[in-house]
């Protein structure tokens, strides 16, 4: 069989890149290559459409082996990771009964929020009872005020419990700088605060109690190498600050957590992962810390290499998930998923498709669980490590997204990441990120499937929105510097679709006539448009004459008259619907035809097409009828 493979492929001859292009250009029949198949990132790099292996050259990374240094092929030699649910803790009884409950279910990483008011022993021990710290990986978050206590509270309780405490994983969320990227208040003493908390986790050397809170920066809206580059900047600044302030690099950097999101953008954050842990590797390298362990994974001259491996936790993004058709989130959060795991993360979160309008419950987050279960169970990724590795594209997208991070981090780190906060240059980076992405929303340059582009046309969402409570620590009330972002891409869409439902939904009739391809492709294109703002749309086959279209529409009792026809025919049709609709409805023709500047001097003034800005056409519209 190897013999046949051999001389199968010998029966091909090799072709060159040159060749490749050669009839790329051909078949293009003079379009240029650049803008026809060159794709420009938001990443500040391009792609181009084929790679082959001469793009490898001078590649160092893909001859290194998964857990060699600098990592960028995984920390670990498999690719099992932690299977992670989060739980809001209201009622410690309850809470613990449902963490033991999903322990049975597949998981393998628990994490508990909990209030600030809420920390203390008897808690801490309700909350845990009858769940083995060497058998779950643990994970806890609070209040910023509350982190130290509950460390100490944790390593007292492990120490009560006779726990093997190297084979107790998990980490307390202390982000240092969540002052300013949440609130927007400084995060004074910050230096401090960080330095008692890694001396108090000491006995727990597998407890990582700094956390890179990434995933706020793609929730906000941050593109990928933003993302990453403030990331690593923010690790750094705690690294530096740390090891200034006399703690030992390697306690340091073996404390310090990475939580980062999750886009939609398959690929590329496959690649983002596989940056983090090249670039993390390097930076730790950088401090020299010592081994003080006979370690296999020493370097000849002492330095730590286990200290320079990456700590990944990976969250489903929220900033693409929406309110309607939100059963697509689950498509998003699976794709998401397989980015992560097939990048080799440490740990996982899916998060409940429905968590954008309500507080999640038993149904979704069993779902969340099992679409991890099945990429285990039934995909095998957890049998394969970095099968990405050796893709011509996929290291590709690895090297240019680790250049322009790291481009970014040795922006931001000449002042430091917390200087960076408080003059905002990282938040509005993030914001100018975001309003490019809603700009791009509106204009349909992104989708965001059954949102602005192809809605089901009869879902009332309102009904089944429930308000969440904010935070009650009152830690938001001063706001000297300007926070993250927080809206979802699809908030302004969803606003005017939910007003539209508060209102009551216009009725859009579609007078379609003429020739049929281009009546009935421009009436489908103009129902889907105008749907996204929720009103009612009355689809047609055909008239005779616009005459008979009017009159239909009347009987309807359409609030919105779209002519529907080809670009020849409207320079006759157009004008006769104008004046026989005389401004009783609100008259739309579909399309841009050549005629247009003809047809506006004659008075009619409304077109959507393909280069229309939807979210603006639809808020015009909203305007004329009312609806607020």
């Amino acid at each position: 069989m190897a013999n046949q493979k051999e001389k199968l492929f010998s029966d091909f001859p090799q072709i060159s890149t040159d060749e490749w292009m050669a009839k790329i250009v051909a078949d293009l029949k003079g379009a240029d290559f650049e803008k026809k198949l060159v794709w420009r990132t938001n990443e500040g790099f391009n792609v181009n459409p084929f790679y082959r292996i001469e793009d490898l050259g001078g590649l160092k990374t893909v001859d290194s082996l998964p857990g060699e240094f600098p990592y960028v092929r995984g920390t670990k030699k498999d690719n099992d990771w932690y299977t992670r649910q989060d739980i809001d803790v209201k009622d410690f009884k309850a809470a613990n009964a449902k963490a033991l409950d999903v322990l049975n279910k597949g998981i393998t990483s628990l994490s508990f929020h909990i209030d600030g008011d809420d920390v203390n022993v008897e808690n801490v021990k309700t909350l845990l009872n009858g769940i083995f710290p060497e058998a779950v990986e643990l994970n806890f978050s609070t209040c910023h005020r509350k982190a130290l206590e509950l460390t100490k509270i944790l390593v007292d309780y492990f120490k009560e419990l006779g726990a093997d405490v190297m084979k107790c994983f998990g980490s307390v969320n202390y982000d240092a700088f969540k002052p300013l990227l949440k609130k927007g208040r400084d995060a004074e003493g910050w230096v401090e605060k960080a330095a008692e908390i890694v001396k108090a986790a000491a006995p727990l050397p597998r407890f990582r109690v700094l956390a890179v809170n990434a995933h706020a920066l793609s929730d906000g809206g941050a593109f990928i190498y933003q993302e990453l580059g403030y990331a690593l900047a923010n690790g750094n600044q705690l690294l530096s600050a740390l090891v200034e302030a006399g703690l030992d690099p390697t306690l340091v950097a073996k404390k310090i957590k990475f939580n980062f999101g999750i886009g939609g953008n398959y690929f590329m954050e496959i690649a983002k992962f596989r940056a983090a842990r090249w670039l993390w590797a390097e930076i730790v390298e950088a401090y020299n810390p010592i081994c003080p362990n006979d370690c296999p994974n020493k370097a000849s001259d002492g330095v730590c290499r286990c200290a320079a491996k990456i700590y990944t936790h990976a969250q489903t993004s929220t900033f693409n998930k929406t309110v309607y058709d939100a059963h697509v989130n689950l498509l998003r959060t699976q794709t998401e998923a397989m980015s992560a795991t097939i990048a080799g993360v440490n740990s996982l979160t899916v998060r409940p498709f429905d968590e954008t309008y309500k507080t999640s419950d038993e149904f979704s987050e069993r779902i969340a669980r099992n679409q991890q279960l099945l990429l285990k169970e039934e995909c095998h990724f957890d049998k394969i490590t970095d099968p990405s590795s050796g893709s011509y594209y996929i290291e590709n997208l690895t090297k240019s997204i680790a250049e322009q991070a790291w481009k970014l981090f040795l922006e931001v780190d000449e002042k430091g990441f917390y200087e960076a906060l408080k003059a905002g240059t990282v938040q509005t980076a993030v914001k100018a990120s975001a309003d490019s992405r809603f700009k791009g929303l509106a204009t349909r340059r992104e989708v965001l499937l059954g949102t602005n582009q192809f809605p089901n046309f009869t879902e009332q969402a309102s009904g089944k929105i429930v308000e969440k409570e904010a935070c009650g620590c009152g830690c938001g009330k001063d706001t000297p510097y300007m926070p993250l972002p927080t809206d979802r891409l699809g908030t302004a869409f969803e606003a005017l679709r939910l007003a539209t439902e508060k209102h009551g939904a216009p009725t859009v009739f579609m007078l379609t006539i003429g020739n049929l391809g281009m009546r009935l492709a421009r009436a489908q294109f103009s129902s889907n448009f105008f749907a996204c703002a929720g009103y009612k749309i009355i689809d047609n086959l055909g008239f005779e004459t616009v005459e008979a279209g009017v009159k239909a529409a009347r009987e309807k009792k359409a609030d919105i008259i779209v002519l529907c026809s080809s670009d020849d025919e409207y320079a006759t049709y157009a004008p006769e619907a104008y004046k026989l609709i005389a401004g009783k409805e609100h008259f739309v023709v579909a399309g841009a035809p050549a005629c247009m500047d003809d047809l506006k001097a004659q008075g009619i003034e409304h077109f959507v097409n393909v280069r229309s800005n939807v979210l603006d056409t639809l808020r015009t519209f909203n305007a004329k009828l009312g609806i607020e």
